[in-house]
């Protein structure tokens, strides 16, 4: 069993079809994943009608999404890191088709709501997807390597949205779920096929199942609070009992992380300056990546008669913005170059100034289709520097055995930095609106503030980026 291991080992990472190979299949499984994600968000309106129940009911099959996601990227990281990468790819795929098929034929929202749990459980795959790539790809060609798989998060979205919206338009949204499952259970059967298995880093070492409740019941509570404040009341006993539950187990489970042996997150390693600026930028690019997708779409689509809306279908919409994920697959091997040739500080760095020189463009074009179209590319092209760099500043910083762990924390970063984002965001569009007809919508001046929110945060983003130590020369 060693042997083939060893020289599975070898070829991955001596041979450049192999490793190629190796790319392009663990890139296809961050698409699937990223397409999982994104898909749905073109049905959230109908939701109500299909399933007959209220919209405070269907909004759980967003938020069952985010949760499972930010329980399961962590620890499938730490479980990658002791029973082997692969395997944990594999056993990802599982609840992303078993979520699908759930979804396909739900009868009700809670049926519904349970298969979008179960597809965030899969939410591991692109984390892990680029720990192994550490493993696989030789070093000349790892910053490209990292970059790739770390775009396909962009891709995936603007292929999900304009398809699923195309489908919804013209067939049955069932089919969306039908087709996640076949295109998950192919991707699945590729990583079986066409990756090796490699011994995993951390082999011999404990799973803390302690810190991994502890981490749960801190995030639960945490995003509970996040993206369901607007709707309970921010000053409501529920949103703050969250906060204050969140509060206590992420203090609880730090103490113990630093405690025991084997920790699911090693906070020592993740104190090191050069990981928790990163982490923390991290954060800040995540808030600054999701604004736009909050604002874009709804300006495309709010009717001209407001005076700022450009009247697009959904699927206009979508099409609209699906060139800007699309910039990011075309950036990313640029973005490899760049760290190959500068370090990922300074793509970091570069990236985080042309997210915010975005929000810049978007305030002075909101006002037409092909201004926000510019706008999304100027994001977009940010977010794919960004998103490539920070795996590799936080993979050149950790020990080969936390490679997936410490990227898993790194992806949870970003993901909270989202959900954080689309509170504030929500909460700024909620507070700043004006009439419509019968309805109410958010104001010109409500995406304004949104854009010069966006335009702050990659710029503190970029600030952060900016402090971060260089690697030593002997690391």
């Amino acid at each position: 069993m060693h042997n083939t291991h060893s020289r599975s080992s070898g070829a991955g990472a001596s041979d450049p079809d192999r490793s190629g190979l190796a790319v392009a299949v663990l890139a296809a499984a961050g698409i699937a994943s990223s397409i999982t994600q994104t898909m749905v968000t073109p049905l959230i309106p109908q939701l109500p009608v299909i399933f007959d129940a209220p919209a405070s009911s269907t909004a759980w099959v967003i938020t069952a999404t985010l949760l499972a996601a930010a329980v399961a990227v962590p620890i499938s990281g730490r479980l990658g890191d002791l029973f082997g990468k692969r395997r944990m790819l594999l056993v990802l795929s599982v609840p992303l088709i078993v979520g699908a098929l759930i979804c396909a034929v739900a009868p009700t929202v809670q049926v519904m709501i349970a298969g979008r749990a179960l597809q965030g459980f899969g939410s591991g795959m692109v984390p892990l997807g680029i720990a192994m790539l550490r493993d696989l790809v030789p070093p000349q060609r790892l910053s490209s390597a990292i970059a790739t798989v770390s775009a396909t998060l962009g891709v995936g979205g603007a292929i999900g949205l304009p398809v699923s919206a195309a489908v919804i338009d013209f067939a049955n949204w069932r089919a969306l779920f039908f087709a996640s499952a076949v295109i998950t259970l192919l991707v699945a059967l590729a990583i079986w096929w066409l990756i090796p298995a490699l011994p995993p880093g951390a082999a011999g070492q404990r799973f803390d199942w302690l810190g991994a409740i502890g981490l749960a019941i801190g995030l639960i509570s945490l995003i509970l609070g996040a993206s369901k404040g607007a709707t309970w009341g921010w000053g409501a006993p529920l949103t703050l009992s969250m906060f204050a539950t969140a509060v206590a187990a992420l203090g609880l489970w730090g103490v113990w992380e630093l405690r025991t042996t084997d920790p699911l997150v090693d906070l020592r390693t993740a104190a090191v300056p050069r990981v928790l600026l990163t982490n923390i930028a991290s954060l800040f690019i995540g808030f600054g990546m999701y604004a736009s997708m909050l604002v874009m779409p709804q300006l495309l689509q709010l009717p001209t008669a407001t005076g700022y809306g450009l009247g697009q279908s959904i699927l206009a919409a979508g099409l609209w913005m699906a060139p800007a994920g699309l910039m990011m697959l075309v950036l990313s091997p640029v973005g490899g170059r760049l760290t190959d040739a500068r370090g990922p500080k300074f793509t970091l760095v570069l990236g985080g100034a042309i997210l915010a020189l975005g929000y810049g463009v978007g305030l002075l074009a909101m006002g037409s289709t092909w201004g926000l179209l510019a706008t999304s590319l100027v994001i977009n092209s940010g977010v794919a520097l960004a998103y490539g760099a920070m795996p590799a500043i936080i993979m050149g910083a950790v020990p080969k055995s936390e490679t997936a762990a410490a990227n898993g924390f790194n992806t949870l970063m970003r993901s909270l930095g989202t959900t954080v984002g689309a509170a504030v965001i929500g909460l700024v569009l909620a507070q700043l609106t004006t009439s419509f007809g019968d309805a109410v919508v958010p104001s010109q001046t409500g995406f304004t503030v949104a854009l010069l929110l966006g335009a702050a945060i990659s710029a503190a983003a970029t600030a952060l980026a900016a402090c971060i130590p260089r690697a030593r020369e002997a690391a």
